[in-house]
């Protein structure tokens, strides 16, 4: 036990030691509600994606996709690829490091330390794959896009400021915020397209329905 101990408390392996003891307390504030686990996440999304685009990117959200681990929970990855990497090198650390002499221990851990990230990652994608497969299934159906719709101007004028249509859905019809980077202010009545929605503050940018047709 005392060894047990010993390897989990000094390098390399407290790297990943204290690593793992960070998701332990997260899950368990979290099974308190203290703590939005969809709101850490999407901030994790939000400062690791590149451009925008899930699976397209090259920070996180690109990673995670490539490995087949798109829409799983970043801390749940975090976690299970922290306890993978404890695992790798709490044994090499056992069974190997403790029996090299003090200066190739930090030199060989470093190795380790920075090795094990690499079954660590191949381990964590074959454990969560079938989450991420569950999770994908069960998440609703994405609405369809209505980008390429007509609307017609409802508000006495559409810019830059912005202005509201409404588009025809086959029901109620929908009346959007919208604005427009067109040299003229759209008058009431003006059919116009949509072709561009800003999802942090839910506007649409529509042009002419003339300009489109044009293009």
């Amino acid at each position: 036990m005392s060894d047990a101990i010993l390897v989990s408390m000094t390098y390399p392996t407290l790297v990943y030691s204290v690593l793992l003891a960070f998701c332990v307390i997260y899950w368990l504030i979290a099974a308190t509600g203290i703590v939005d686990t969809d709101a850490v996440d999407s901030l994790l999304s939000h400062h690791h994606h590149v451009d925008g685009h899930d699976g397209d990117g090259i920070g996180l959200a690109g990673i995670l996709s490539r490995l087949g681990l798109s829409g799983v929970p970043i801390m749940l990855v975090l976690t299970t690829l922290s306890f993978f990497g404890w695992v790798a090198t709490y044994f090499t650390h056992l069974l190997v490091l403790l029996h090299l002499p003090a200066p190739m221990r930090l030199l060989v851990g470093t190795l380790v330390a920075v090795g094990a990230l690499i079954p660590g990652v191949l381990l964590t994608s074959f454990a969560l794959r079938p989450v991420a497969k569950l999770i994908n299934r069960l998440r609703p159906p994405t609405p369809p896009s209505i980008l390429g719709r007509e609307g017609t101007v409802i508000s006495p004028l559409v810019d830059e400021a912005g202005g509201r249509v409404e588009i025809d859905d086959g029901a109620a019809g929908l009346i959007l915020q919208v604005r427009t980077n067109s040299p003229h202010a759209l008058a009431r009545g003006s059919r116009v397209v949509l072709i561009h929605h800003d999802t942090t503050r839910d506007l649409y940018e529509v042009i002419p329905a003339t300009e489109f047709q044009a293009r």
